[in-house]
């Protein structure tokens, strides 16, 4: 299977907008420019936060009108983020990005109006895919029928993806997103759940509208900070007949032997910053790991005493694909290459989208334009799929 040919998709979580004339402003300010220095077809993966949702569909005719304005830019739009519910650009966003969690009908009625809004959007014979939370943050308390009720409402928005199929022709797929520390952040536990969701599903007789609208969201990032086997990940899950709807092409920050790279850590220690939470997976010289939820400069430059028995470590801070090293810290690049040609594998074609959507928190000497550091990336994320298109 070639991977997908659709316009490649950028995640438009990375420029701020809680209305729609600030959604529209930023795709005039940034992506039309980006796709103008591209050439070529460019698509918007939009981010619509709640009030944004709730503003479009406050009208009968909103979500048209708001599509109409997205195809008079000439920009596709096929895939939506509605993993950050409310402002992904606040002061501190970090563990607050998972509420509300799977349990808590908000969650729902939100992704439910993503939906609508994606069904207006999608160009004609296009499947579309939303993005969401991996259930909630395992660091929150949650009620003893936490799981039970996120499979509930799950099934309920799958019901309502069929009902949506059938008013408006367009398929729309959810795809759950693994992360680390999250309720689903392992490849196992994604399983898991999926073998309970598809349980009660077949209990109600739903087994295969679930099957056929519910799957995951593989963001290489999370599972190469999680010191996963990629291709062995991405095939256990087509295995267990979990469907992977979208693929963040995204790439995360490795340090090796920190104890004796200084330099690497003092320039690492940059990337702890306020506003996102950066889980930190160190692996040691005897192979077993250990994480932290939150990198911190202390950890880096006291520095920790598990620093001096560290091989790797692997932060989660999207850094541009293109990156293969940042100075004296490396990168899971190669992680990146064996997934998408993994994906190559499967007998459909996943959407594509690439995600890093820390550009305002680089470090300053890190921080290109952000019209000319997505157009490299993007550049860079359509070499490498032509490249491992042509491979046999």
């Amino acid at each position: 299977m070639t991977l997908n040919s659709l316009p490649l998709s950028y995640c438009t979580n990375v420029h701020p907008g809680l209305t729609v004339a600030e959604i529209l402003q930023k795709l005039d300010e940034f992506t039309i420019p980006i796709q103008q220095q591209l050439g070529a077809p460019l698509a918007a993966g939009l981010w619509l936060a709640e009030p944004v949702i709730k503003e479009i569909l406050a009208t009968p005719d909103g979500h048209i009108r708001f599509a109409e304005e997205i195809h008079k830019r000439n920009l596709t739009c096929y895939t939506l983020n509605a993993f950050p519910f409310g402002n992904f650009h606040s002061d501190r966003v970090k563990e607050n990005v998972y509420l509300p969690d799977w349990s808590d009908p908000e969650r729902l009625e939100y992704t439910k109006g993503c939906a609508r809004v994606l069904a207006a959007l999608l160009p004609e014979d296009t499947e579309g895919s939303i993005s969401t939370v991996p259930l909630g943050f395992k660091q929150f308390e949650h009620a003893a029928d936490f799981s039970e009720t996120c499979v509930e409402q799950l099934i309920e928005l799958a019901t309502f993806l069929n009902a949506l199929k059938e008013e408006t022709g367009r398929t729309i797929r959810l795809a759950i997103e693994p992360e680390p520390f999250c309720v689903i952040e392992f490849t196992h536990e994604l399983i898991v759940f999926f073998e309970r969701l598809y349980e009660r599903a077949a209990k109600k007789q739903l087994l295969g509208i679930v099957r056929e609208y519910l799957g995951a969201c593989y963001d290489i990032c999370h599972q190469a900070v999680e010191f996963e086997d990629i291709p062995g990940s991405i095939r256990q899950i087509t295995h267990a007949e979990i469907r992977i709807n979208k693929i963040h092409i995204s790439n995360a920050i490795e340090l090796t032997n920190p104890w004796e790279n200084e330099a690497g850590r003092i320039q690492l220690a940059q990337y702890a910053e306020p506003r996102y939470l950066h889980q930190t997976i160190g692996s040691l010289k005897n192979g077993d790991l250990y994480r932290i939820v939150d990198l911190t400069r202390k950890f880096l430059l006291a520095p920790d005493p598990r620093i001096k028995d560290t091989k790797k470590l692997r932060v989660h801070f999207h850094v541009p694909i293109d990156a293969v090293s940042l100075g004296p810290l490396g990168t899971t690049y190669q992680e990146l290459r064996h997934a998408l040609a993994t994906v190559k594998e499967l007998d459909y074609a996943p959407h594509l989208e690439v995600e890093t959507y820390t550009w305002e928190v680089l470090p300053d000497d890190q921080k290109p334009t952000l019209v000319e550091g997505l157009t490299r990336e993007l550049q860079a994320a359509q070499k490498l799929l032509k490249t491992l298109s042509e491979i046999d």
